[in-house]
């Protein structure tokens, strides 16, 4: 994930919305984006999920239901939520942000692409962690 640009626009507002599960994210250039919490949760930006190089990301699933328990600022350019699941290591960056709101279908059509490839279930539940643990707890 490239560092910030610096003609991203800045969020003006945040609102986690746990009954529907989104969070509104309103930018300065006046676009505004309603990002679900799964799709924040299939694409956190963390080692966790995407793994330490190209074709190691982790497939995510069963996180439709995922909710957000906390989110923390982190300086002036980021994010980092605590989700249901308990994974908590994902930094989201305002360009970061603002890409997963514009272009939220592309992103879903990506997840159900890789989905189908992998042969599984939207709602299956995650495999139990075994072996290979990346000191992200």
């Amino acid at each position: 994930m490239a560092g910030l640009d610096k003609n991203t626009p800045s969020p003006q507002s945040i609102t986690l919305h746990q009954q529907s599960r989104v969070l509104e994210v309103g930018f300065d250039d006046g676009r505004e984006f309603r990002i679900p919490f799964e799709l924040m949760r299939v694409y956190s930006p963390s080692a966790e999920v995407q793994g330490h190089g190209k074709g190691q990301e982790v497939l995510q699933t069963g996180k439709r239901e995922v909710g957000i328990l906390d989110i923390a600022p982190v300086g002036n350019y980021a994010v980092q939520p605590t989700f249901t699941d308990g994974h908590s290591s994902g930094i989201f960056s305002w360009d970061y942000l603002y890409f997963l709101g514009s272009k939220q279908d592309e992103l879903w059509a990506d997840y159900d692409a890789r989905l189908l490839a992998a042969g599984v279930e939207r709602d299956a539940p995650m495999p139990e962690k075994g072996g290979h643990a990346c000191g992200s707890h």
